[in-house]
């Protein structure tokens, strides 16, 4: 397949595009920006072409001539926090953004998967960035629906792992934890802990990304949404004892859901796919290999 990657250098689009390349049965060009604080020219490779640009810029003039068997839309501003401090730039990147891309996948008759977000599962009002995911997956369900677009959504569950941020405001609660536990810090949680989050390995939301880009899903009368996660889910303070070290609170954040859980069952029939790591596992491994 003749693959673009939006985000392709960020946390996930670069895993991405490790598991596409590495497969050896792929093409892939990659499209960022770099504003992100996951974004990093350290995860370029020689065997992939770079369109160093914004998204928003995409379906301009000097792209016309490329063509692609699937658009993975990576590309996205992240995390909820921020979006209260810039709600602007999330509307226009995560919403335009994808509008652009869409542009794009229908000038070269491309398929297109979106990065969703399990935080289109509640109340979308609750933050900038709830709201911007949700709308750009109205954008997908308009060229699916106006356009014949081949697009589908991905819905993400609180990924972790590989390149995850670990400091700052887009940090992950697993690399936070992590980062914590080297320095010897508390582990500090929000509120009083108890919030269920269901954790997805990014090795499994890759795998899931590549089986729901490998098929055409102009058969579905609207825009197919699929849950990436592993159907089980765990407090806070369930996963700061996976870590073992000590607990700390700050005060409870505005935005944010008390609880995600995937459901799994429409993607593992539609595509076979079922999530394999277990975040118990992982976090054991990484305090192994911090006593070595």
């Amino acid at each position: 397949m003749e693959c673009l990657v939006t985000g392709g250098l960020g946390f996930v689009g670069s895993n991405l595009v490790d598991f596409l390349v590495d497969k050896k049965e792929h093409t892939v060009t990659v499209i960022d920006n770099l504003c992100s604080e996951s974004s990093s020219r350290d995860y370029m490779r020689s065997d992939v072409s770079y369109w160093i640009d914004d998204v928003r810029n995409l379906d301009k003039r000097k792209y016309a001539n490329n063509d692609f068997d699937v658009v993975f839309h990576m590309a996205a501003h992240a995390r909820i926090q921020p979006s209260f401090d810039d709600p602007l730039e999330y509307l226009s990147n995560d919403i335009m953004g994808t509008a652009h891309t869409c542009e794009f996948a229908r000038k070269t008759n491309a398929r297109l998967v979106y990065a969703g977000s399990s935080t289109a599962f509640g109340n979308v009002y609750l933050n900038p960035y709830a709201f911007a995911k949700r709308s750009g997956e109205r954008v997908c369900e308009m060229y699916h629906d106006i356009y014949s677009v081949s697009t589908a959504t991905a819905r993400f569950f609180n990924v972790y792992g590989n390149r995850q941020p670990i400091t700052g405001p887009w940090a992950t609660v697993v690399g936070k934890f992590e980062e914590f536990t080297k320095t010897g810090n508390p582990l500090t949680g929000v509120g009083d802990g108890e919030q269920r989050r269901d954790f997805t390995h990014i090795d499994d939301i890759v795998s899931g990304i590549y089986e729901i880009g490998s098929r055409d899903w102009k058969k579905f009368e609207r825009t197919p949404v699929f849950s990436l996660g592993t159907g089980t889910n765990y407090s806070i303070n369930e996963l700061a004892g996976f870590f073992g070290g000590e607990k700390a609170y700050i005060p409870q954040r505005p935005g944010e859901d008390r609880e995600t859980l995937a459901e799994v069952d429409f993607v593992n029939h539609e595509t076979g796919w079922v999530a394999k790591n277990s975040l118990r596992g992982y976090v054991d491994s990484f305090l192994k290999n911090c006593k070595k």
